[in-house]
């Protein structure tokens, strides 16, 4: 059965952080190359100009999808409610994005800063567990303010101790118990975590508003170990209608070069990696 889905690609396949001068460059690549959504990266809002992005998304005819960065500074765990508040303050900054270009989420693992893997008390756990459910209740408010939803991603444990697993974030947006908490999967953190990918993926079900692939080892989708069935079964079977978006990094990144860890090229250029990974995208999922 076709899938009723749209084709994305992440900025950050080319750049970072993305900034008003990346628009025309990466925007023409995307659409030339196939792609009818781009998931924007937005790392500094403050590099970004609204009104610049909102006019190159129509000049190309791409869905916007606005993708959030937390680190360190960013850390809705974090011992310090200033840090709390200051990334309320960004989370907002995004959902300010998605107002200005169309977008309907902001998606990300926003629950903790990335790389934030300690071993903990069970105790432990679980305040930090509550703290990032009570601070994400204040988020899907203010969320839902500017009618959009967050769409919360699990990582990886070499990324994060606190959401790995579909289970782990369904439990998360069950606990926030706001309509406005939603999901994102991302096959290459799945690969790692999930015993099922089927089954994780209709665990999430229609709580599921963005779907993000890569192959195992991060690059081209296809070329590596990945049971690609498997996810296309799953998204078949709760009827996914979103966009299903590469998310990879250039190697030649040196901001994000110690959180993804890639240390060599996939392809020959990023741009042949997007386009094989479209046309792979395009017969996997057709």
């Amino acid at each position: 059965m076709a899938m009723n889905i749209q084709y994305g690609v992440s900025t950050w396949l080319w750049t970072s952080p993305f900034k008003t001068d990346s628009i025309e460059l990466v925007f023409k690549k995307v659409a030339d190359l196939g792609f009818t959504a781009i998931e924007i990266a937005v790392e500094d809002p403050s590099i970004i100009d609204h009104a610049a992005v909102k006019k190159g998304l129509d000049k190309y005819n791409l869905t916007p999808i606005v993708c959030a960065a937390f680190g360190s500074t960013r850390d809705l765990t974090h011992e310090d409610p200033a840090v709390h508040e200051h990334c309320l303050r960004y989370i907002e900054a995004c959902l300010q994005c998605c107002n200005a270009w169309g977008a309907k989420f902001v998606a990300g693992p926003m629950y903790s800063a990335v790389g934030k893997t300690r071993m903990l008390s069970t105790e432990k756990r679980k305040a930090e567990w509550e703290l990032a459910v009570k601070n994400l209740r204040k988020a899907c408010e203010m969320a839902a303010q500017y009618e959009c939803y967050l769409a919360l991603e699990p990582l990886n444990r070499f990324e994060s101790d606190l959401v790995n697993t579909a289970k782990d974030v369904c439990r998360m947006v069950d606990d926030i118990d706001h309509p406005a908490a939603k999901i994102m999967l991302d096959s290459f953190h799945m690969n790692i975590e999930e015993v099922n990918p089927y089954q994780a993926i209709i665990d999430a079900g229609d709580r599921l508003i963005h779907f993000q692939i890569s192959e195992n080892h991060r690059g081209i989708p296809g070329s590596g170990t990945t049971p690609w069935t498997d996810y296309r079964r799953g998204l078949n079977a709760i009827n996914y209608k979103g966009v299903i978006s590469i998310e990879s990094f250039t190697p030649n990144n040196q901001e994000l070069a110690e959180a993804v860890c890639i240390w060599r090229p996939f392809a020959d250029s990023q741009d042949e990696f997007a386009s094989r990974g479209l046309k792979f995208m395009q017969h996997l999922f057709c």
